[in-house]
Parts: structure tokens; C-alpha cells; sequence
């Protein structure tokens, strides 16, 4: 099983395949698209991308060099017709420096960059919302290799997806994204903090009243306030118990660290890092984490075990404990805290 981290700067990717990753992924605004296009929007990301095609061949060669690889991000959820060409574009520039694959989540996209680059590797998005094994044989039929799965299926999705489609390489997420909203069906709009912020964030203040628009009454105000605190709790978490670290580093937040020994039993290909607008050194702690419970469980380190070994890192086990941190939380850690 391998590790996927995302890059945002060049100096990140040596530092990356030292600390345990052997994939890497970016994403790049070609300099003339905002004047195409009048938009940045290349992919998800708006920030965390390379500046131009100089720097993205750079990457690939560093990548190479280190003996890496290096996956482009072309991951809207859709893309209009009149964009399609520009990408492919970025695709063809992309496989001509040796780029190793492009991650797609638009069907037409995936469809059309088979069909015009047909040796370049198309990994599915989690943003293309894959869910089953029917899915994934649509995707690979499309010209699919590996299909990045979503945040909140379960592992015994996994599990089932994996021996359904063999040919078909599996990658799923272990840490750092903690939308709490399935991303592959989310079209909000993402507000200026002035405004009320993301939508996920739900920086709003709540007026509770009866349907007939009258208040409520002392109890369910009560009830709806430890409602609203518990949420509270949970959003905290979700966005990396306030983007907090260990004393080494080791960031909290989104994880699926004690899964590991099951999904490499499942045959995943490889687990994922997100974040690449994060800051450099958060990146490096994440794999440096993910690397050490993966090789205890190369080592032979049965569920548990593995598990153990992931909260011994964080040394908070209340916080594993609670189960807001886990993505997959039917192997929630159990001991005492």
C-alpha cells in the first residue's frame, strides 16, 4: 500500500519522499486561463497550485528523480464544453513532461482525455462520488485506472468494491480533509468570512421559533442549545480540533489511520493525504504519521495492534476515543482514555 501527499511548492516534494510517500499530487493555473476564461477555477483548489507549466515539469522531473510519482489535478465536479479543449491541453503538456496521471472527476472530461491522450493514466476524483462496484466498472469502461473513493464510505464498502474489481487500483482517504459535507454533491457557494464564511463552517447564529413563528419554550430552547453545542463539538474536530498538533507536530483532525491494517488487507492501493494549500511542515508530519502506522502494518500488525500504534502517535487518546475524528469510525479505538 502507498501513500498519496498533495504539493503545493516544488521544495516540498524531495522533503514528501523522504518522510514516506511515493505519489504525489499537484495542481497547476496555466498563466493564460483567467484571461481565457475569466476564472481561476482549474480545479478545487483556487490556492495550493503551481504557477506555471515550467514549474509542473520541474516537479515531474524531481518526482522522478526521487522515485516518485506525480498525479495532476483536473478535479472540478463539471466543466462546460468550451473548457474542454484547454484542458486537454494541460493534459497532453502534462504527459509530454511525463507526468504519471491526471485525477478527473467530470465524465465528459474523463471520456474525452481517453480518447485524445490515451497513454496518460486517469485516476477518478473522490469528487466523482464512487460508491459501488457498478460505479467503478463504469469508470474503468471509461478508461479509468484508479478510482479515489469518498470520505464517508464504509469499510465494508471498501472491502466489497476491492474484490469486485480487481483491475481496478482503490485509493482512499486517511487524513487531513474534514469537510463536513460529501464534496462530490456539494455546489454552495463559499463566502468571505464577513459573510458568514464557507457554508460547512456554519458560522451563523440561530432564532429558533414555533411554526407559527412564536417562541419556544424554556425546555426546547434548552434542548436545541445542547444540540447546537454538540454540533459545535463535532465541526471542531471535523476541522482539525482547531487546527492543532501534537507536541512533535503530528496534526489532529480527519482520520483513517486505524483502518489501515484492513484496508491493506482489502487491497487498496494506496491511502491519501489531503490538503494541498496546508502549510509544508503539516504535510510532512501527516506522512511522516501515516508512514509510521503503514509500516507496522507491513510488519505484520493485526487491527488492533494498528489501531493501538495510531493513538499512541497522536498521545491524546480522548480524542480518538470520541469518534469525531474518524472516517471510518467502525474501528474506533476502544481503550481507555
Amino acid at each position: 500500500m502507498k501513500i498519496t501527499a498533495p504539493i503545493s511548492r516544488l521544495e516540498e516534494i524531495p522533503l514528501l519522499l523522504q518522510a514516506g510517500a511515493s505519489e504525489l499530487y499537484c495542481g497547476i493555473v496555466p498563466p493564460d486561463w483567467v484571461a481565457r476564461f475569466n476564472t481561476g477555477a482549474v480545479n478545487r483548489r483556487y490556492f495550493g497550485n503551481l504557477p506555471n507549466y515550467a514549474a509542473l515539469e520541474q516537479a515531474v522531473q524531481s518526482a522522478h528523480a526521487g522515485a516518485g510519482e506525480l498525479f495532476l489535478v483536473l478535479n472540478a465536479q463539471h466543466y462546460g464544453e468550451n473548457f474542454h479543449g484547454a484542458l486537454i491541453e494541460i493534459a497532453a503538456r502534462f504527459h509530454g513532461m511525463g507526468g504519471d496521471a491526471v485525477i478527473v472527476a467530470d465524465l465528459p472530461l474523463i471520456t474525452a482525455l481517453h480518447d485524445e491522450v490515451p497513454d496518460l493514466a486517469i485516476h477518478a476524483s473522490s469528487v466523482a462520488n464512487c460508491r459501488n462496484s457498478a460505479a467503478i466498472a463504469l469508470l474503468r469502461d471509461l478508461g479509468v485506472r484508479r478510482v479515489i473513493l469518498p470520505r464517508d464510505v464504509t469499510l465494508a464498502e471498501i472491502e466489497r468494491m476491492a474484490r469486485a474489481a480487481p483491475d481496478v487500483e482503490i485509493e482512499a482517504f486517511v487524513l487531513n480533509d474534514g469537510c463536513v459535507f460529501e464534496e462530490g454533491l456539494c455546489h454552495t457557494v463559499h463566502l468571505p468570512s464577513r459573510l458568514g464564511g464557507p457554508i460547512c463552517v456554519d458560522s451563523y447564529a440561530m432564532d429558533y421559533q414555533d411554526p407559527a413563528g412564536q417562541p419556544l419554550s424554556t425546555r426546547l430552547l434548552r434542548r436545541h442549545a445542547q444540540n447546537d453545542a454538540d454540533y459545535k463539538r463535532w465541526l471542531w474536530y471535523r476541522f482539525g480540533c482547531g487546527f492543532s498538533t501534537t507536541d512533535e507536530g503530528y496534526p489532529f483532525g480527519p482520520c483513517g489511520l486505524c483502518a489501515m491494517q484492513r484496508m491493506h488487507q482489502a487491497g487498496v492501493t494506496s491511502v491519501k493525504v489531503a490538503g494541498r494549500e496546508g502549510a509544508t511542515e503539516r504535510k510532512i508530519k501527516s506522512v511522516e504519521m501515516v508512514r509510521q502506522v503503514l509500516d507496522g502494518v507491513n510488519q505484520g500488525a493485526d487491527e488492533a495492534s494498528a489501531a493501538a500504534l495510531a493513538v499512541s502517535i497522536r498521545k491524546v487518546p480522548g480524542h480518538c476515543a470520541s469518534g469525531y475524528m474518524c472516517y471510518y469510525p467502525e474501528v474506533r479505538w476502544t481503550g481507555p482514555e
